[in-house]
C-alpha cells in the first residue's frame, strides 16, 4: 500500500498551500476539487517539485454521495491514507432569508457533513493501521459571536470544532489525533467567491495573513498532535481577547477593524 495525504478543496488557496507543505515534507499526496483541469496543473507541478507521487480526483463535495467516490477512487488504487485534510469550504453570500434551503443544505454538506463522512470512511483504516492524522480547516469564526454576513458559517465551525474534539476523545488511544486549524482572515479567492470581497478589502492589511503562512503553521502542528491551532500571534491574541473582553468593547473593535461583518 503507498501512504498518502488526502487534502480537500486542494485546487487553490490554503488547500493547495497544504498540499505543498506535506509534498516538501516528502508526503505522497491526493488532490481533490471540482476543478480537474486546476488539479492535473497543481498534482503535476507538486511531484515535479518534490519528487513525490501525486493523484487527483474531481468531484463536488455539496453532492452526497461524492465521499463514497474518492474513498472508493483511493481504495481501488491502493492509496493508503494516513493524513486526511478537511479543507473544502465556502460561504454563502446573501442573507439568511434570500438564500434557498437547497443553498444552505449544500454549504452544509460541503462544511460539515461531507467532513463526517469522509472521516468515518477513512478513520476504520487508520483504527487497522494504529495511526492516522486529521485536519478540518475550520476557522477564528469558531470562537466569535454570531456574524451579520454568512450565517450559518460561524456556527458550522464552531461544530467543526466540537467535532475535531470528539474524534480526539474517541480516536486518541488509537494512535490517531485530530486537529481543528482555525485561521482568521487569509488571502485567498474565499471571499471573492464568497461574495464578500468588499468586507474582506476593508480589513487592515495586519490582520490579513497568507495562505502559504497558514498552511505551514496548520500542517506542523498537525504532524505533533496539537488539537487547535490558531495561526499566527496576531490571531491568538485576538482569540484570546474574544473569550475575555465584554460584548459592547467587542462590536466595538469589530466595527473598526471587521466592518458590516458583526452589525447589519
Amino acid at each position: 500500500m503507498k501512504q498518502f495525504a488526502l487534502i480537500t478543496g486542494a485546487s487553490s488557496g490554503i488547500g493547495e498551500q497544504i498540499c505543498h507543505s506535506l509534498a516538501k515534507r516528502g508526503f505522497n499526496v491526493i488532490l481533490t476539487s471540482r476543478t480537474e483541469s486546476k488539479l492535473k496543473t497543481i498534482s503535476e507541478k507538486i511531484s515535479f517539485k518534490y519528487g513525490v507521487k501525486t493523484a487527483y480526483f474531481s468531484c463536488d463535495l455539496s453532492k452526497k454521495n461524492s465521499p463514497k467516490k474518492i474513498f472508493n477512487f483511493c481504495d481501488s488504487n491502493n492509496y493508503d491514507v494516513d493524513i486526511l485534510v478537511n479543507n473544502a469550504g465556502y460561504a454563502l453570500p446573501n442573507t439568511f432569508e434570500k438564500n434557498s434551503v437547497e443553498d444552505e443544505e449544500n454549504c452544509i454538506r460541503v462544511l460539515g457533513t461531507s467532513v463526517i463522512s469522509l472521516t468515518k470512511l477513512f478513520v476504520r483504516d487508520m483504527i487497522k493501521n494504529n495511526r492516522g492524522k486529521i485536519m478540518i480547516v475550520s476557522s477564528v469564526a469558531a470562537f466569535a459571536p454570531p456574524a451579520a454576513i454568512q450565517v450559518m458559517y460561524g456556527p458550522l465551525k464552531t461544530f467543526m470544532n466540537r467535532f475535531s474534539e470528539a474524534l480526539n476523545i474517541n480516536y486518541n488511544s488509537k494512535g490517531i489525533t485530530s486537529t481543528a486549524l482555525c485561521p482568521g482572515y487569509t488571502i485567498t479567492n474565499f471571499h471573492t467567491a464568497s461574495g464578500v470581497q468588499d468586507e474582506m478589502d476593508s480589513v487592515p492589511k495586519f490582520l490579513k495573513k497568507s495562505a502559504k503562512r497558514i498552511a505551514e503553521e496548520g500542517v506542523e502542528g498537525m504532524l505533533n498532535g496539537k488539537k487547535i491551532i490558531v495561526p499566527t500571534k496576531t490571531w491568538k491574541i485576538i482569540v484570546f481577547l474574544i473569550k475575555i473582553v465584554p460584548q459592547f468593547i467587542f462590536d466595538f473593535l469589530s466595527s473598526v477593524l471587521a466592518p458590516g461583518r458583526y452589525n447589519n
